[in-house]
């Protein structure tokens, strides 16, 4: 049997979909699994699958993989789906019920090879322990540095730089465009280094983004602000989950359509008064101290 299993989004998803092939491999042992996602590197050397295509390589599927055979496709989007719109659960158990699956507790899995380790590993040999920051995320282009609602505002994120610059190297993963920290150092662009910058780090503060996936997918516990998207959805119990604090202005969301708010909003609607009011930077302190 064939099972052809697509994922449509961002690199965050494709790392959380890899819990996903390990429930496809227990209940098809014997399929030949193909994964098609936007990110192939990241199923590299995965053993629960057979084949991982780009989306832009699935031409010809039908043929070679469909016609005359025995087969089952996964391209449902979990994400158009009302359990994960109303964020009634894990997007994981909405993903296995969309797809007649049963889902064990399976989490992200990323397979690194001992030359990748090797290759990078010297790119981090720094004099202090290691402390990785990610407060913005988001793709390229999307027209502002800041998405009030889902990233760590300014003021709060130099804050805990001026905190931890003394007692340790602070390595920020950021895109080319997004706003450079003081006393930080850039994260080697590609996601594979970054899970290893993640291994060798002592610390580390993410949000709801691929960082936070990634850190999961190495077993490595992390202080995670959240703003608008929500833990019970997109977490993981391995992380410290950081609530924000309640709005102070009233939120705009006369015309949104099936949730409140987008993944990126500009600062111009941002229902606080002060970008300080957003968290509590004691309780992130404290959140990543205890690491």
């Amino acid at each position: 049997m064939n099972v052809i299993f697509q994922i449509d989004g961002g690199l965050g998803k494709s790392i959380m979909a890899t819990a996903m092939t390990k429930v496809l491999r227990k209940r098809y042992k014997n399929a030949h699994i193909i994964v098609v996602t936007a990110y192939p590197d990241v199923f590299l050397n995965n053993p629960h699958i057979n084949e991982c295509l780009r989306i832009e390589q699935i031409g010809g599927a039908y043929l070679k993989y469909i016609k005359d055979q025995d087969c089952k496709i996964f391209i449902e989007d979990p994400y158009r789906h009302t359990s994960f719109l109303t964020e009634k659960e894990h997007l994981f158990r909405t993903w296995c019920k969309i797809y007649g699956l049963n889902y064990n507790n399976e989490q992200p899995e990323l397979f690194l090879t001992q030359p990748e380790t090797d290759y990078f590993k010297p790119f981090y040999n720094v004099e202090k322990p290691i402390m990785v920051i990610q407060p913005n995320g988001g793709p390229q282009g999307q027209g502002f540095q800041y998405s009030w609602t889902r990233d760590i505002p300014e003021p709060t994120v130099n804050e805990i730089i001026q905190y931890y610059k003394e007692d340790y190297t602070i390595v920020h993963i950021k895109r080319e465009d997004q706003y450079k920290y003081p006393d930080t150092l850039h994260a080697l662009d590609g996601f594979r280094s970054i899970a290893i910058l993640l291994q060798l780090s002592k610390k580390r503060l993410l949000i709801d983004s691929f960082g936070q996936h990634l850190a999961a997918a190495m077993n490595k516990k992390s202080t995670v602000c959240w703003v608008t998207t929500k833990p019970k959805v997109f977490g993981y119990k391995l992380h410290d989950n950081i609530q924000p604090n309640p709005f102070t202005k009233e939120p705009q969301i006369q015309n949104s359509v099936y949730q409140p708010f987008n993944l990126a909003q500009d600062v111009s609607s941002i229902p606080y008064n002060d970008l300080r009011e957003v968290f509590d930077v004691n309780k992130i302190i404290e959140s990543i101290n205890k690491q």
